[in-house]
């Protein structure tokens, strides 16, 4: 079909046209009857959003994608683009992607009327009819539907009552596209008003001029619900407008959530290499994200992205990377310790509340750690109870003693070398036993990591002291130097 170039070359090959809701609409109906995955690399919308999308494009509706930050509404906007036909004809020089069987501007029905079925013609590719707008306070008329060109005027040496003067926006250059506008509420009452027409009439109104472009265009809408209240809030007749709303969602459980982590990491391929990651080191960055949605310290309202865990888990691999480029190995294995590295991360992504302001950002993200360790804890080993008698004993007893009997306490040092790393966790003996009975089939390269991560949950639940130093962590019995004393 690219080999043709003339409107009556098109005719000859029996061309239909279609709108772009037709389009989307077959496309999906053979996707979907062919057993293929429509929204590939989207996880954990399978059974939600996906399926609320689909029945929206089988209705042929404009859709509002509503949701917190970081719940890939552009994302899906975007993969919107796979389900529009490979390339469309349009008529060449157009501005709004004339239709050759469908003209609606002035200049493309005076080209047909004088050049017949030599009207030349091209092909567009589906790669080129997605348009995108931020709605920002500083959006105007003339932005996203057009204005009057005082240029175009003096240099065609038009009346400024001819049409012809008129530079179209956004929008009516979006013409048999895609059109996507994120965070919608942003955008001022007086323009959300400037789409009515255009949903629903198919006109478009510019400084006098009425013109009836029965404009082609998919409208994909994205908004915070928080904006509702904080910034502004769509017009109800915008909103009466829209044929779908779908709400999104954060992923349900840390195995969804760590395909999405994995997936959008951007590493460089010798870091990979370089930092062996046990898996719970990955459960363990993903339950900090859980944890920070539902802090006292956070703002639930506006979300904790996703872009978090994935930004933590470069920051993760990074912090192991340079350690091993200060101790001059070539590989090395992720570490606890090393989750300090992921505070920045953490820090720049979450809204605190004023408890949270209070108390400090920095704080807060080792708050989330905390959390997120003894969340996993009980996963992995016996439950520690914060009432216990006296006579009881405990898995832990004999971890205690040990640290109990050390005077000076036991310091990890950031930039230890893994040999130095290993033999120090070696001393602790009844970590070993521990281990062997609660977690007999823990891999070699796991086991110094599930080792710390116990020395982090006995200090969460108080039985140990752990305080962070500049370069170091340092554990102690919390009674211990208190009791010698006395």
């Amino acid at each position: 079909m690219k080999n043709i170039r003339t409107l009556g070359e098109l005719k000859e090959t029996g061309y239909q046209s279609k709108s772009i809701k037709d389009e989307l609409r077959d496309n999906l109906v053979k996707k979907i009857k062919n057993k293929e995955t429509t929204f590939t690399g989207v996880h954990g919308y399978e059974n939600s959003v996906i399926p609320d999308l689909e029945r929206a494009i089988l209705s042929r509706h404009n859709i509002n994608l509503l949701g917190l930050r970081g719940q890939a509404k552009t994302r899906l906007a975007r993969l919107m683009l796979n389900l529009l036909d490979e390339y469309i004809p349009i008529l060449e020089g157009s501005e709004i992607n004339d239709d050759p069987l469908n003209p609606i501007s002035r200049f493309a029905v005076e080209l047909i009327k004088e050049k017949g079925d030599d009207t030349p013609i091209s092909w567009l590719h589906k790669s080129e009819r997605f348009a995108e707008k931020l709605a920002t306070p500083d959006v105007t008329v003339a932005d996203i539907i057009g204005d009057v060109d005082p240029i175009k005027a003096a240099n065609l040496k038009l009346s400024y009552a001819d049409d012809r003067v008129i530079h179209y926006g956004m929008i009516p250059r979006a013409n048999r596209c895609i059109f996507v506008i994120n965070e919608l509420p942003d955008l001022q009452a007086r323009i959300q008003v400037a789409l009515f027409n255009i949903l629903q009439e198919g006109d478009i109104q510019i400084r006098g001029f009425k013109l009836r472009l029965p404009l082609d265009i998919q409208f994909v809408f994205t908004a915070n619900p928080e904006d509702y209240t904080n910034r502004g809030s769509i017009v109800t007749p915008l909103k009466d407008r829209i044929g779908s709303q779908i709400l999104t969602h954060y992923p349900e459980d840390i195995k969804t959530a760590r395909k999405i982590t994995e997936q959008e990491s951007n590493l460089v391929e010798g870091q990979k290499d370089s930092v062996y990651v046990p898996e719970l080191a990955k459960d363990l960055l993903e339950q900090v994200v859980f944890e920070a949605r539902k802090s006292e310290y956070i703002d639930i309202k506006s979300g904790v992205s996703a872009r978090l865990s994935i930004t933590a888990f470069e920051n993760l691999l990074s912090t192991a990377e340079r350690r091993a480029l200060i101790t001059g190995e070539s590989k090395t294995t992720l570490r606890l310790s090393d989750f300090v590295g992921v505070i920045p991360a953490i820090t720049g992504k979450v809204e605190l509340v004023y408890e949270g302001e209070q108390e400090g950002a920095a704080f807060v993200a080792m708050t989330l750690i905390g959390d997120a360790i003894k969340h996993l804890f009980v996963e992995h080993f016996p439950k520690i109870e914060k009432l216990q008698r006296q006579d009881e004993d405990t898995p832990y007893d004999d971890i205690v003693s040990w640290f109990f009997n050390q005077k000076d306490g036991f310091e990890l040092l950031d930039d230890l070398r893994d040999k130095e790393y290993h033999s120090l966790l070696k001393n602790i003996t009844p970590l070993d036993d521990l281990l062997g009975k609660y977690q007999p089939n823990l891999s070699s390269e796991d086991t110094f990591f599930m080792k710390e991560f116990v020395l982090w949950a006995l200090a969460e639940y108080k039985l140990l002291s752990k305080q962070r130093f500049a370069e170091s962590i340092q554990f102690k019995d919390p009674y211990g130097s208190f009791i010698r004393g006395v």
